[in-house]
């Protein structure tokens, strides 16, 4: 089917994939199932009767899924991923079935994982000397320094 939702995030960060019905009054969850899944075998979290059943998970989301039990009644059924993981990046359905009259919604959210963006550390005293000039290090250092300077002189001379 076509995708509903694409959901974008880095390696470690939490991640909520969109899922929402819209139902007549408040949706029955003792009598119905929801299905978060990749493709038809690797079960990502299943809800039935009322609670979470994770027996059949996928032992690579163990853990890290959940859903929002306060507000499913009233139609959402997103799910949230925590600590995402390289190979969290797929094709999820969610999946939600009334048992009663076998009424089924179903809807696609792609998760594009990326690793995360590298955080430079600024370097130890005795590596900047090896840093050569007019690297953009040390740029934004002396493009700073004159200006705050010029500024200072003019409000120094207005106190007096």
């Amino acid at each position: 089917g076509q995708l509903d939702a694409t959901c974008h995030a880095f390696v470690g960060e939490t991640v909520v994939l969109p899922c929402t019905t819209t139902p007549v009054g408040e949706l029955t969850l003792s009598k119905s199932m929801l299905y978060w899944q990749i493709g038809t075998e690797k079960l990502v979290h299943f809800f039935q009767n009322g609670q979470d059943s994770l027996k059949g998970q996928d032992k690579k989301f163990h853990g890290r899924t959940s859903l929002f039990l306060d507000q499913m009644k009233h139609g959402n059924l997103s799910l949230k991923i925590s600590n995402v993981q390289l190979w969290d990046n797929a094709e999820y359905s969610c999946i939600y079935r009334e048992t009663e009259n076998h009424q089924t919604k179903k809807s696609t959210i792609k998760l594009n994982v990326s690793a995360p963006p590298r955080i430079e550390e600024p370097p130890s005293p005795s590596e900047q000397n090896q840093i050569p000039s007019g690297s953009p290090m040390d740029v934004p250092c002396l493009a700073v320094l004159p200006l705050s300077f010029l500024l200072l002189v003019p409000l120094g001379l207005w106190h007096l």
